[in-house]
């Protein structure tokens, strides 16, 4: 079995959800921890969805999130924010 990936991320909706719900640098010294990071990420989206969607709409919307990596967008952001600390 080969591993599919998307644009380097894990796969589809990993890169899609953290280009439209987190391209932004929010981690901070608080978020270095990628477990904890990337749950708290799940919790935000899933929270955002239940106000955005509902019935059908909502339903695939959940499925969708189901496939994220959250561990790898928190991983890149607790990256990005220790290159500009660097910097």
């Amino acid at each position: 079995m080969t591993k599919e990936t998307y644009n380097g991320w894990t796969n589809y909706a990993t890169w899609r959800v953290r280009l439209e719900m987190f391209d932004y640098d929010g981690a901070s010294d608080n978020d270095l921890d990628a477990y904890d990071l990337g749950q708290s990420l799940r919790e935000s989206a899933l929270a955002w969805m239940d106000e955005q969607a509902t019935g059908l709409a909502l339903d695939y919307a959940l499925a969708f999130l189901d496939e994220v990596n959250w561990y790898e967008i928190a991983e890149h952001m607790i990256e990005d924010y220790r290159v500009m600390e660097a910097a």
